[in-house]
């Protein structure tokens, strides 16, 4: 059985409050994106995680975690997993959120379980506050730690997306160590009913506040796909990605080298 786990951008990330467990609340659109790894599950005696691709740093990945929290509760056999990693590692596209999720989904196929989405949400929440959207896998605002959806009739739909990935990892303690909460702001939903090019004014990502400063490359990729047309650009999440939406197909010129995907959005 062979998916392929796909990435997300988030439109705004707003920083409300800091929680008493030491997480915080957040507000944001996460938005699927059409480029993706590729995922390969099939049983076998014993079980096996290979990976290849971009290099996957450390040990415990999220999918082997993702197959014994499955195989605590559940009587299932041996896989052999093996996941070709494509979506750059920190970037805040979700890579990682999305393999552990769609572990969960195969692993409910292939073994016949029948979880049911909140079930698997339940099992995905668990092993990461992105991890949860890719259940379902379409357009919602996250509130909470990230693991309360709701739909958003955001659509994107025919808007050509640039993500560049500047090759630089910003872990998520350094993204939360410049953050000031603030919860007096536009709500994010009434800002994204906006025309998109308002967006530039009133949709933002908090992160950018301290780690643009602190990584000039950065910014720099955000003005240059402002230069090139773009309608919105931002970074996404609280990785070093950066993602520019056109109503065209822009001429990308001397930043070709830099991107990593380009397409059109479902």
């Amino acid at each position: 059985m062979v998916t392929f786990p796909n990435a997300k951008i988030n439109v705004g990330l707003n920083i409300l409050s800091k929680r008493s467990d030491g997480y915080h609340n957040i507000s944001s659109c996460f938005y699927p994106v059409p480029f993706a790894d590729v995922l390969e599950i099939v049983t076998s005696e014993q079980f096996e995680f290979k990976s290849s691709g971009l290099s996957i740093p450390g040990s415990g990945n999220l999918c082997i975690q993702a197959f014994d929290m499955i195989k605590t509760d559940h009587k299932i056999g041996n896989v052999k997993i093996h996941l070709h990693k494509v979506i750059p590692i920190g970037s805040g596209l979700g890579g990682g959120s999305a393999d552990a999720t769609f572990t969960l989904k195969m692993l409910d196929k292939l073994f016949e379980l029948n979880l049911g989405d909140q079930t698997i949400k339940n099992y995905a929440a668990q092993l990461g506050s992105d991890c949860p959207f890719f259940v379902r896998n379409q357009p919602a605002i996250a509130s909470g730690t990230g693991t309360q959806l709701r739909a958003s009739k955001l659509s994107l739909t025919g808007k050509r997306l640039v993500l560049i990935s500047p090759g630089i990892h910003v872990s998520t303690a350094e993204a939360y160590s410049g953050i000031i909460p603030n919860e007096n702001r536009i709500n994010l939903i009434e800002a994204l009913d906006r025309p998109i090019e308002e967006w530039k004014y009133t949709v933002s990502n908090d992160f950018e506040a301290s780690i643009l400063p602190k990584h000039p490359k950065i910014k720099e990729i955000k003005e240059q796909l402002y230069t090139l047309g773009a309608s919105y650009a931002s970074m996404t999440g609280s990785g070093a990605a950066v993602y520019g939406i056109f109503g065209h197909e822009p001429d990308l010129g001397s930043i070709r080298s830099k991107v990593c995907w380009s397409g059109v959005l479902n």
